[in-house]
């Protein structure tokens, strides 16, 4: 079992990223909150990981800290729910956010989630209430973040826009209802952005509804 990589951040296109330990690149899938708190490419990150072994593939999972990976291994453990659906659910809200939606039994908030439906939803709320003690135990982020300079010229804008449309189809979304959130991010954001930041206001107007 592999739970802990720390090495150089050498590509990060949502929801993949690349980490360089002594030579060898490992590929990992990290939900959109990772991403967000992810440093520059070039630095130095640590990722607490859950390792998935298939028939048909293996893959490794990453996130920023344990309270997330936590979450995510709760989440695999339901009924219905697999590694992909479980990203997307932390890629649609933070861990606090769906430790609210459990306090509060609100399914309806889960729905607006890609793959997650009603009777999901539901069976996720009664089946994760009572480990609501565990998930709510604070652990501290064990990563290195810099500040980052954004270059504001149009090429890199069009990148933006691009990466954050792909990272959402990725996740579940429809491209036509991804491409209408992203734009609707950048009226909101302009030109002087990033992918994480379209992202991240993207699915927050997709599951705001």
């Amino acid at each position: 079992m592999i739970g802990r990589l720390k090495g150089e951040l050498i590509e990060k296109q949502p929801p993949h990223l690349l980490l360089d330990l002594h030579g060898v690149g490992y590929e990992v899938e990290a939900s959109m909150n990772t991403f967000f708190r992810l440093p520059d490419i070039g630095q130095i990150v640590v990722l607490h990981t859950h390792f998935v072994v298939r028939e048909d593939a293996q893959l490794l999972y990453g996130f920023i800290d344990k309270k997330e990976r936590s979450l995510f291994r709760s989440l695999i453990k339901a009924n219905g729910v697999g590694p992909k659906m479980a990203i997307s659910i932390l890629s649609g809200m933070t861990t606090e956010e769906f430790i609210g939606c459990l306090q509060r039994e609100d399914a309806a908030a889960l729905t607006r989630i890609p793959g997650v439906g009603k009777k999901t939803a539901e069976r996720l709320i009664v089946e994760l209430k009572d480990k609501l003690k565990i998930l709510q135990q604070d652990e501290p982020a064990d990563f290195q973040l810099t500040g980052t300079d954004l270059p504001n010229q149009a090429q890199h804008f069009a990148g933006c826009r691009e990466e954050a449309e792909s990272a959402l189809v990725a996740l579940g979304y429809k491209p036509v209802h991804a491409t209408k959130a992203v734009i609707q991010a950048e009226q909101q954001l302009g030109m002087n952005v990033s992918t994480e930041e379209l992202i991240r206001l993207a699915l927050k107007s997709m599951i705001s509804g």
